[in-house]
């Protein structure tokens, strides 16, 4: 299949226009034309071959993982899906299917490693996948999620990235009403992580470093606001949290946050990926606190956020961007000027 998207060449120069082909549908696969496409802080790094560390950048590089579109074709196997399907792809499009964790539905931590919607090899092929900076993609049967009859798709894209990150581990440590979680910043996960985290009916309290934000807090669903540069703040905050999820994604200090958890409470890193600086292990050992991390969820757990999302109306702040003004969205993001996702909108790229 031929299509068109935009492309790094390489770590220096802007994303451009880009020819290429899709595979050929085989027995299992579904073909989408995208309608929208949610841009991610990930696909920055990945552009400009900031995690070295982890593998390099595979030129050129087609990002985006946040993918909102309809199904134009499917597989003679493919009983899951049908032409003209409201769909979604999120961060990965294939893994081993064998192992517990893809038995237990974690694909996401397959242990032979799942197959990235981008920057990723096909696991047949070995060719480099392509994401949905582009106008078709071919997808595995099982990665392709129904899209919910009531959600909006020109917003919906940001959930299947920044959505599941900040959900799997709400999910994962029991959020419900009662629950006492606290959020750290309230950017593009963050944002989301308070009206999730409300969704689920938990008390939500706000941590960020500007008294200037309790306004826009509270507008997200937050029912308290705790100024980390207030001493007299975090002091009258301790013990008060069951969850925090830390959404801030550069190195910190995570000490003055484990301090605001109550005994037994778990910290959750889903912003920072890398190195930390050291902190205390005297709240932990006598609290029984936790500080842990977690990645995106799996497959089921991620159409149970789309779900959980339609029926109750919870939606990223998204500014709509065509195509041909990624990069310009690339430095805005880069810059913190976005309030709170970018979205592209594919009808641009044909109308090009």
């Amino acid at each position: 299949m031929k299509t068109i998207g935009y492309a790094a060449r390489d770590a220096k120069t802007p994303l451009a226009p880009y020819a290429f082909e899709r595979r050929a549908l085989r027995d299992n696969d579904v073909a989408l034309e995208i309608l929208y496409c949610g841009v991610c802080h990930s696909d920055l790094h990945q552009s400009r071959d900031d995690w070295k560390e982890w593998g390099p950048t595979l030129y050129p590089c087609v990002p985006g993982h946040e993918i909102i579109g309809q199904v134009v074709a499917v597989g003679p196997k493919v009983t899951r899906h049908k032409v003209g399907d409201a769909v979604a792809v999120g961060t990965i499009v294939d893994s081993c299917q064998q192992c517990d964790q893809c038995r237990r539905g974690e694909q996401q931590m397959c242990r032979e490693v799942p197959t990235l919607t981008y920057n990723g090899r096909d696991r047949l092929t070995c060719e480099t996948t392509h994401g949905g900076y582009s106008k078709h993609i071919v997808v595995r049967d099982e990665f392709v999620l129904r899209l919910p009859e009531g959600l909006d798709p020109s917003r919906a894209g940001p959930l299947l990235c920044a959505g599941i990150t900040v959900y799997s581990p709400l999910r994962t440590w029991n959020v419900g009403p009662g629950s006492r979680v606290g959020v750290v910043g309230i950017g593009g996960l963050g944002h989301l992580a308070v009206r999730l985290a409300a969704g689920l009916g938990a008390t939500v309290t706000v941590i960020t470093r500007s008294a200037a934000k309790a306004a826009e807090a509270k507008a997200l669903g937050a029912d308290h606001v705790i100024v980390s540069t207030s001493d007299e703040a975090m002091k009258a905050g301790a013990s008060s949290l069951d969850v925090i999820i830390d959404t801030v994604p550069v190195s910190h200090d995570v000490s003055p946050y484990v301090a605001l958890l109550d005994v037994e409470g778990v910290l959750v890193i889903v912003g920072n990926l890398g190195p930390v600086p050291a902190f205390s292990s005297l709240p932990l050992v006598m609290g029984r606190r936790r500080i842990t991390g977690s990645p995106v969820g799996g497959l089921p757990q991620t159409q149970e956020l789309l779900d959980f999302c339609a029926r109750k109306n919870i939606l990223p702040d998204c500014e709509i961007v065509p195509m041909q003004q990624i990069n310009e969205a690339f430095t805005r993001m880069d810059q913190g000027d976005v309030h709170y996702r970018f979205v592209i909108d594919m009808a641009s790229l044909t109308a090009a």
